[in-house]
């Protein structure tokens, strides 16, 4: 059994997921991009494979860092993907958006799958049965939505979300904390129901950081799962890394 490196490089945390075999053991969380902290990683786990999954323009270093001491995959349009992509342009679809795709073909193997990401924004991915990405859509996030009213008005604060906020706000900070997290809960049970309309007998999966926030609000059957990225990300890595 040797152990694999799946670095996802997102808008808002730089993490690590450290996997043996088919098993994630442990996510790391880097403090930056440094390329002595990505080497303390590779030097710490000794990784046989290694896979980066990136949407910001992070230090070029690190990919030269990552071919020399593992076998290395970047993840982009060129992947060899458990999925086809019959869509308009398929090498603008997010790394992030592949992954959770790669996750959902990988546990729910010939369904019909709407995977659903929660991070800087929403992502609604839907891949049929056929193993075919079909597009979805996509809208601002927890933390985006906050900020936006915060710095697109003079008086509303940045407040913090809550687990345990009212649906009737009774003061500002929790009229903005039920205002998006119920507003995103019901967004995402909207999407959900909009889709049963049109396709039937599919799996909702949903992931992200923010994912606990919504989980408590939805009514519709949900599979959460934190690491859905990771474990996609990981399904991608084995299939354009084949042999060690």
């Amino acid at each position: 059994m040797y152990t694999s490196l799946c670095f996802d490089f997102g808008n808002t945390r730089l993490k690590c997921a450290v996997f043996e075999g088919k098993e994630l053991k442990e996510v790391l969380v880097l403090e930056s991009d440094d390329i002595d902290i990505v080497d303390a990683v590779l030097d710490q786990y000794q990784p046989k494979k290694a896979i980066l999954s990136s949407v910001i323009k992070h230090n070029p270093v690190i990919e030269k860092l990552l071919t020399e001491k593992t076998r290395f995959h970047k993840l982009g349009h060129t992947s060899k993907l458990p999925f086809t992509t019959p869509v308009g342009k398929p090498e603008t679809i997010g790394a992030d958006r592949l992954a959770i795709c790669a996750a959902a073909v990988d546990l729910f193997p010939n369904q019909h799958n709407l995977a659903i990401g929660l991070g800087t924004c929403i992502t609604y991915n839907y891949i049929n049965k056929a193993h075919e990405f079909l597009g979805g859509s996509i809208s601002p996030g927890m933390t985006m939505r906050f900020r936006a009213m915060h710095e697109q008005t003079a008086l509303l604060p940045m407040v913090e979300p809550d687990h345990h906020f009212p649906l009737i706000g009774f003061d500002t900070k929790t009229n903005l904390q039920s205002g998006v997290i119920m507003g995103m809960a019901k967004e995402i049970d909207g999407i959900i129901d909009a889709y049963a309309l049109k396709f039937n007998n599919f799996n909702v999966l949903l992931t992200g950081g923010d994912m606990a926030f919504f989980v408590p609000h939805l009514k519709n059957r949900i599979f959460a799962d934190p690491y859905l990225i990771f474990k996609g990300l990981y399904a991608i890595c084995e299939h354009n890394i084949i042999e060690i």
